[in-house]
């Protein structure tokens, strides 16, 4: 649960982002006003294609806003620099992709140990033991010296949870983790998630399978860059449904 007496990891206000091609605007996102609180375990819902990605590349200090506030841990980012927001990224944030992301020709505890090599206060040795500690957190000791290429998906993502989860960062930012995987396996993931979420840890997860959200204690819904109320998102997901079945029954019956 979010802790009251913090500031938020992070906190966003009337943020936007805008790519451009050629002369064409693409506005991805649209006056996002939102908070994270330590301890929060935070769901963003939508469509495909509706901001969900852009917006936690954002939270991540991955890309930047083209306008609006973002602050994270307290610290305005407007103007920081390409080398500020690396620092802060790798000291705070910790990141689970759908694809896993492992380096094959690295052994398991390598890649664990790897976001600990950019970290010139934790020597060789500490950054073992330190990715040895989180594969045991994670059920994966037993697997530390074997290569992704051995392992299925389902233990291939709780080894990319240890990674993202061995810096101790203020947030960790899961994009569609059971994206990849069958429903047991996304269930043993998410159930992971909730174990870490548990013991302290501030998450926020990208999905589009309702199921899991049901873990987070609440979740954004995001459509066509901006965020709605639930009533209002599943109004507007009914009515494009809807249109859509038109659509297909006049191009079976013109």
């Amino acid at each position: 649960m979010r802790s009251p007496t913090s500031p938020p990891v992070i906190e966003m206000h009337g943020v936007g982002k805008v790519f451009l091609a050629g002369a064409i605007e693409n506005h991805a996102l649209t006056d996002i006003h939102l908070a994270i609180g330590k301890g929060e375990f935070v769901a963003i819902g939508g469509p495909s294609g509706c901001g969900k990605t852009t917006l936690l590349s954002l939270m991540g200090l991955l890309d930047v806003p083209t306008h609006g506030d973002l602050r994270f841990l307290g610290e305005p980012l407007a103007g920081a620099g390409r080398s500020r927001r690396a620092a802060l990224r790798n000291a705070h944030v910790g990141f689970v992709f759908q694809a896993f992301n492992l380096i094959a020709d690295m052994t398991v505890v390598e890649n664990v140990a790897l976001p600990l090599a950019f970290r010139r206060d934790v020597g060789r040795r500490e950054r073992t033991e330190r990715a040895a500690a989180a594969l045991a957190s994670v059920g994966m000791a037993h697997r530390m010296r074997h290569y992704p290429n051995q392992l299925s998906g389902g233990q291939q993502q709780r080894v990319a949870v240890a990674r993202a989860v061995v810096g101790e960062p203020a947030i960790l930012l899961a994009d569609e983790p059971t994206g990849n995987l069958d429903l047991r396996n996304g269930e043993t993931v998410m159930a992971l998630l909730s174990r870490l979420h548990a013991a302290g840890a501030t998450i926020c997860m990208v999905t589009h399978d309702d199921r899991f959200s049901a873990a987070a204690d609440r979740t954004v819904r995001l459509l066509d860059g901006r965020v709605v109320d639930e009533a209002t998102f599943w109004q507007l997901q009914r009515e494009a449904e809807c249109g859509l079945d038109e659509r297909r029954t006049m191009e079976i019956f013109p």
